[in-house]
């Protein structure tokens, strides 16, 4: 990414921002920006972030989902997406640094326009470490936008993996599963001091029948967040607002995002002052159907693809712990 931004972003935007660990031209180079991006040119789209889930580079994250849907025609957004080093196995609070550099950087090369930060999975925790400990993103953010999130991690992550929930590890495992567990040490730092609130206008749209954060229904779903700040929160969960109909059955973890609940509440969010709201949205119409307006088969069977490379890259990575990393 050739493009410098102007002002510099880099070492801080503001005084009470943390500072990066990280150099600069690696933070930038994990942006992919694909060809036709229009760089908040006049009449585009809205700039879009993606910011994807565990052992995925954004681009596997998203490639059966929000990629085609916000590249589609009459887009209601612009895409780009962050391809963290390590495939997002690494340290939450080093891959914050990409997603806080990155905000600044897409609003910086888009004519200084604001932009929407989409996440799936641990990209919302990325996010929200982003908001918190980089508090000048907020200014250049309308809308965050969650799918999956366990924002206070889950009670799957050792049984998902093979092991014992009720035990110590008896193995080890990347720091970026390890900090995915329930209440971790990095989730009870993260939701301390008002960050279990939104930070921006926020979208969540989860699923009681994920298979990889549990719990996700009552008020510990770990999708959840409150709105302490007053910004505007919709915490949608897809079985409540769909009950009865077609796409208020079983989805998984990574088939939120193909949800036609998730477009429909997305495409709100966006085209509204803050959150997306269920009761802008036309719910039997929505609900009628189980997939997202433009997808197919082929895209749903790519976005169960996501779980398969999460799972590979976590065998592959050599860099395992059974302890979590040090709260910076």
């Amino acid at each position: 990414n050739p493009i410098d931004p102007s002002p510099a972003i880099y070492p801080s935007v503001a005084s009470g921002d943390a500072p990066y660990d990280i150099d600069e031209a690696t933070l930038r180079s994990a942006l992919y920006i694909p060809a036709g991006f229009q760089y908040g040119a006049e009449g585009a789209p809205q700039p879009v972030l993606l910011c994807g889930g565990t052992g995925n580079p954004g681009y596997v994250s998203f490639a059966g989902s929000w990629i085609p849907l916000l590249q589609g025609e009459g887009s209601f957004g612009d895409p780009v997406w962050l391809n963290v080093p390590g495939n997002l196995n690494n340290d939450y609070q080093s891959n914050a640094e990409y997603v806080a550099y990155a905000i600044h950087y897409l609003s910086s090369i888009s004519n200084n326009t604001k932009i929407a930060v989409f996440g799936f999975s641990q990209g919302n925790l990325d996010a929200q470490w982003a908001y918190k400990y980089w508090p000048s993103t907020r200014d250049v953010v309308t809308d965050h936008v969650g799918f999956s999130p366990g924002y206070r991690g889950s009670e799957l992550v050792r049984t998902f993996l093979g092991g014992s929930a009720t035990t110590a590890a008896n193995f080890a495992m990347p720091a970026g599963w390890l900090q995915a567990e329930w209440m971790s040490n990095f989730v009870q730092t993260l939701l301390a001091d008002g960050g279990d609130s939104a930070y921006v206008p926020t979208t969540i749209i989860y699923s009681a029948t994920d298979e990889v954060v549990q719990p996700q229904t009552g008020a510990n779903a770990s999708a959840v967040l409150s709105d302490a700040r007053g910004v505007g929160v919709t915490n949608a969960q897809v079985q409540e607002v769909c009950a009865g109909a077609v796409a208020g059955a079983i989805y998984g973890h990574e088939t939120i995002m193909v949800h036609p609940l998730a477009y429909a509440l997305a495409k709100d969010a966006l085209a509204n002052e803050g959150p997306g709201l269920v009761s802008r949205v036309d719910v039997d119409s929505v609900c009628a159907t189980y997939l997202a307006p433009g997808l197919e088969l082929s895209d749903l069977f790519l976005t169960e693809n996501t779980l398969v490379w999460s799972l590979a890259t976590l065998v592959m990575d050599a860099d395992k712990s059974e302890t979590e990393p040090v709260i910076k």
